[in-house]
């Protein structure tokens, strides 16, 4: 009766399912990106005699101007400007921020990723210039150094280009593997699944019954001693078990992007209840975003308390349905079998509900579940199908290792010719050992299988001497420009209950609009190796409260270079985090007026480009200063000057009833009777409440 109870809920469920909606367009603000539009129809540009501010000698171009008078450069310009013609510009007041959407400019190739130096030579600009450029956007840079890729995008549309990032020859090799597949060539696959809980709670006992062998038996103290992958055959289908050594072994496949398991089935046992490790495997579940079902075993035990472990479970939001929850719950004992079908009937029926899909006819795609080195055989590796079918004598690629597949077994044993999605198998062929996780591609050829390996290995040994880029509280506002996170995940270890609530309590009341904040996993004692593995993965920051890293925890952290920060004081944790909180905060823009000028004459000059001559009508014009470019009424841009000339000396400002030469960066479609409006841009912090 809970089995129908659960198909017609997850039914509904699906139908009741909300439609993904498409990622809308993207805007980029103007001061952000530095976009530059031409709102008027241009006119053409006659050159006139030379006036006395400019007569003696021609204005000389900054160090690190933007627009330059390469034919390039002009030309791009121009194209701009006539692109603008096409429709009229919206009347925008001075003091508002203008919304652009990135131009549809010429098509500017790059291979990924590109450094500062490379993106610099291919807009023909000067490192020194593009790095100015960054440091205005807050993002400090060095020359060698990578940039993500939406900042190379921002920072190509500012000069007229539409980035395209060129595949490198690994992704053109194996790209003809990784194209997706016609809906039409799709067949169901059979489920993976993976057993995640806390120590004895029964876990290899209920795949020993699910398997009806006896592995159980000869495991020391209820861990499992490899992580091994068995098909079960059932009259309504198959499904793939992991046999997975905890929740560790599942975050560590994820660190190579492999995220293979379809269902997680929670083991909590029902005389214990919920214990630190299930909440450690629940919250390493949600990170990787798989759905949960929860299997309550030890339920012929006289000390089971089924009502208790229902509330602890919805205190961790996974209520069971008959408790108008979301979360599917089934009473198991792994001793008498009890409740063993109706799971396997409930794994089946989400799966149905999840439409698991691959295309059987291509080469094979997968992932390396365990690998291992037999003194007769070689090297060996267990491997699952994820899409395509794996045969006998295929080449493929596996991280830095490659294989011709000489032998192929089943999980009981047996000599297959083909393996299909879903399927687990184990190969002999191997050149080397190949870590849990890594994914594999079946190549055509030797000559690109070797290829793919030498490129692969190449790009090793530039990975080991760039170390990994972790967030930090000190660099969290440059990542957050940079592009490389958009959101700040932690995770809390406290001594006590009370400490661990009010620590939590208090960071989830940080709001912060521009950054999503979230607290992914919480839990009592010291910093673990699971809490390590799932921050290396996940990104996260580490926080401790009178707690330290273990041995083993210290290991993974100094490796892989993991933030970490432990405190004794709880006004100093929240006052940390609230200090690195605020530097994610976009600050208040407040203009100063400082005053105007007027284009009297528009001049092309050799060395200079195109350059405005001005009068100062009021206030005075500084080089530091913003301007709003006014014409008819109207701002059609704002940005910063790139030349200030009086005669042939640069100066710092001009005063009112003075002329002077004017050059803008990325933008010289002056026209006489513009007007200049100077302002002094001041950035106020803003505070979090």
């Amino acid at each position: 009766m809970a089995v129908k109870k659960t198909k017609a809920a997850l039914k509904k469920a699906v139908k009741a399912k909300p439609v993904k909606k498409q990622p809308s367009e993207k805007v980029v603000s103007l001061k952000a990106a530095g976009v530059v539009k031409a709102r008027k129809k241009t006119e053409k540009v006659h050159k006139p005699n030379l006036p006395e501010v400019i007569k003696q000698e021609e204005i000389k171009q900054e160090s690190a101007p933007v627009i330059s008078s390469e034919p390039l450069v002009l030309a791009r310009a121009a194209e701009s400007a006539t692109k603008a013609e096409q429709e009229p510009a919206p009347k925008i007041p001075p003091s508002v921020e203008i919304e652009e959407k990135i131009p549809e400019g010429k098509e500017l190739e790059l291979n990924f990723p590109v450094s500062v130096k490379d993106l610099a030579v291919n807009l023909q600009l000067k490192p020194s210039q593009l790095i100015q450029d960054l440091m205005r956007r807050n993002i400090f840079v060095t020359i060698n150094q990578q940039l993500s890729q939406e900042v190379a995008r921002d920072i190509c549309a500012k000069y007229g280009f539409r980035l395209k990032f060129t595949p490198d020859r690994e992704e053109q090799l194996l790209s003809a593997y990784l194209n997706k597949d016609d809906p039409a060539s799709l067949k169901l696959r059979s489920p993976v699944v993976t057993f995640m809980g806390h120590v004895d709670h029964g876990k290899t006992s209920l795949l020993d019954i699910i398997r009806k062998t006896n592995i159980a038996d000869g495991e020391h103290g209820g861990i499992t001693q490899h992580i091994g992958a068995y098909e079960v055959v059932l009259p309504k289908g198959k499904i793939t078990f992991l046999d997975t050594p905890g929740h560790e072994a599942f975050t560590a496949m994820r660190l190579h992007g492999a995220h293979i398991t379809d269902i997680v089935v929670l083991v909590v046992a029902a005389d214990d209840g919920v214990m630190p490790q299930t909440v450690e495997a629940i919250d390493h579940a949600r990170a990787a975003g798989v759905p949960i079902i929860v299997a309550i075993n030890k339920v012929d035990k006289a000390q089971a308390d089924l009502d208790r472990v229902k509330r602890q479970l919805s205190k961790l939001d996974l209520a069971p349905e008959e408790w108008q929850g979301k979360t599917i719950t089934i009473e198991v004992s792994a001793k008498t079998g009890k409740g063993v079908d109706e799971l396997l009937e409930l794994i089946l029926l989400e799966a149905d509900m999840l439409e698991l899909k691959a295309n059987y006819q291509k080469p094979a795609i997968g992932v390396v579940i365990e690998s291992r080195r037999d003194k007769n055989r070689g090297p060996l590796a267990t491997l699952l199908v994820e899409n395509g079918t794996l045969r006998l004598n295929d080449l493929f690629v596996c991280g830095l290792t490659y294989a011709k597949v000489k032998a192929m077994f089943n999980d009981r044993g047996q000599k297959i010719q083909e393996a299909f999605p879903g399927t687990p198998v184990e190969i002999l062929g191997l050149s080397g050992l190949p870590e849990a996780g890594e994914r594999f591609f079946v190549i055509a050829d030797e000559k690109q299988l070797r290829e793919v390996t030498t490129l692969r290995q190449d790009k090793e040994k530039k990975r080991r001497l760039q170390p990994v880029k972790r967030i930090s509280l000190e660099d969290l506002h440059s990542q957050i420009q940079q592009g490389a996170i958009k959101e700040l995940k932690i995770i809390i270890k406290a001594d006590v209950s009370g400490s661990l609530e009010a620590v939590r309590d208090s960071l989830t009341k940080l709001e912060v609009s521009e950054v999503k904040f979230q607290v992914i996993h919480a839990g009592i004692g010291s910093i673990n190796a699971s809490d390590a593995m799932l921050a290396n993965v996940t990104n996260a920051l580490i926080l401790g409260f009178h707690v330290q890293p273990d041995e083993r925890a210290k290991q993974i952290i100094e490796q892989e270079n993991i933030e970490v920060r432990t405190y004794n004081i709880i006004y100093e944790l929240i006052k940390e985090i609230r200090s690195a909180l605020e530097g994610l905060l976009e600050p208040k823009i407040k203009k100063v007026f400082l005053g105007s000028a007027q284009v009297r004459k528009v001049f092309k000059l050799s060395r200079s480009g195109i350059v405005a001559g001005c009068f100062v009508t009021k206030g005075k014009i500084m080089r530091s200063a913003s301007l709003s470019l006014v014409r008819n009424a109207e701002v059609i841009f704002e940005g910063k000057i790139s030349n200030l000339k009086r005669f042939k000396d640069d100066v710092k400002e001009i005063a009112e009833g003075f002329e002077c030469g004017i050059s803008l960066e990325g933008f010289h479609d002056y026209q006489e009777g513009d007007i200049f409006e100077a302002y002094d841009i001041q950035k106020i912090a803003r505070k979090l409440g």
